[in-house]
């Protein structure tokens, strides 16, 4: 109660971004209802049915991610002064948070169980009612205790991830004038992008054509290379923030002025909090560009399946939706440094061209990454 309290007097953007939590939790839910649309219509093929529901583990990962960084940067769950005089201290936020974040998770879950009703034709009245109705075996009964099982794996992720990374932690205190330490996983991250790369190269010649389907059409992927691929993406996401640390000592070497250093040091002080996820954001493209150059070159399947295009749009959509999102509560977090360096006389021209600064050094390295990751991805498929 105290949440949607809570919901009712805030921004229109903390709304907007709420509801936008919502809209994928309801993709990942339909897409899982989908699934098990699939299991009821071919009892025989379990096995094809289980691999289904594996591959939904992709949006719905990326859809809990999205939904943290959103609840990371909720200004009803920071804790303010007098907020623990009314019993509003750190852990009662942090329920408060998790609550939210179950909150938007349910409510898109409920959307995607009444639109998948609605297109199996159990709800009649409508535009479109039963129009996938031989898709979604609309010709068997539904089980609604195994769907109601899958519509609530999300929210109670979401809302244990949420918690858990907005536990309050007693943190020691930093000494003025020490640097950040150095994020200790960039060779643990090429190293598994390596690792990874090796698996995908001797997957894609060994031509074994053991395939694992994807919710749609495109079912001729073996297991190796989706293995390599994911043993990559973690890689990326580890080494993302030691990239961006190094960014930011770039930007300062060789002589730098105040923009520069300002610049680099916003990088440095910011490479975990940013990195990870741009690491993320870097792993799908690699992989979007990867199979856009297997379906060029004819090698790959004719046409991707509806389903399979959605949870690659949810993909996609929540990773970009959690760099912005890291990077707004990064903006959040240097509030009180740009005040003060405003109020010193700095032009707000310099605080701009920093910024700017910061933005073409992450494209600069992050970009030919992600293209030198997709062409040897690509290479051993399309070979």
């Amino acid at each position: 109660m105290l949440a949607l309290r809570l919901a009712r007097g805030t921004h229109p953007l903390v709304l907007t971004r709420r509801l936008l939590v919502a809209a994928a939790a309801a993709g990942v839910g339909f897409l899982l209802l989908c699934t098990l649309g699939y299991a009821v219509g071919h009892p025989a093929q379990s096995s094809a049915s289980v691999l289904r529901l594996l591959w939904c583990v992709l949006p719905l990962a990326a859809t809990v991610q999205f939904a943290v960084a959103v609840a990371r940067t909720d200004p009803s769950t920071r804790p303010r002064p007098g907020l623990s005089a009314i019993g509003l201290g750190p852990v009662r936020l942090t329920a408060v948070a998790a609550a939210s974040t179950a909150v938007a998770c349910t409510l898109g879950s409920m959307v995607a169980l009444l639109f998948y009703l609605h297109l199996r034709g159990d709800i009649t009245g409508l535009p479109f009612d039963g129009a996938a109705a031989e898709l979604l075996a609309a010709d068997q009964p539904m089980p609604l205790a195994a769907a109601l099982t899958l519509l609530a794996i999300l929210p109670v992720v979401a809302a244990t991830a949420a918690g858990l990374a907005l536990r309050p932690r007693s943190a020691p205190a930093e000494p003025e004038g020490v640097e950040k330490p150095v994020p200790s996983g960039l060779p643990w991250g090429v190293a598994l992008v390596a690792v990874g790369l090796a698996i995908e190269t001797y997957a894609g010649r060994g031509g074994s054509g053991d395939g694992l389907p994807l919710p749609g059409s495109f079912d001729g992927n073996p297991a190796g290379v989706l293995a390599g691929w994911v043993l990559t993406a973690f890689g990326l996401a580890l080494a993302g923030p030691g990239l961006t640390y190094g960014c930011g000592r770039l930007l300062q070497s060789v002589r730098p002025g105040a923009t520069r250093l300002l610049a680099g040091r916003v990088l440095m002080d910011e490479s975990r909090r940013i990195g990870r996820p741009l690491g993320v954001v870097s792993a799908v493209l690699s992989g979007t560009l990867a199979a856009a150059a297997l379906y060029a070159s004819g090698t790959g399947p004719a046409a991707f399946g509806p389903l399979t295009g959605l949870g690659a749009a949810l993909v996609m959509a929540c990773t970009t939706a959690t760099l912005l999102t890291a990077a707004l509560e990064s903006k959040q977090c240097r509030e009180h440094t740009t005040e003060a360096l405003l109020r010193l006389g700095a032009p707000p021209t310099v605080l701009r061209t920093a910024a700017l600064m910061r933005t073409g050094a992450l494209v600069a390295v992050f970009l030919p990454l992600t293209w030198i990751v997709a062409e040897l991805a690509a290479l051993p498929l399309t070979g």
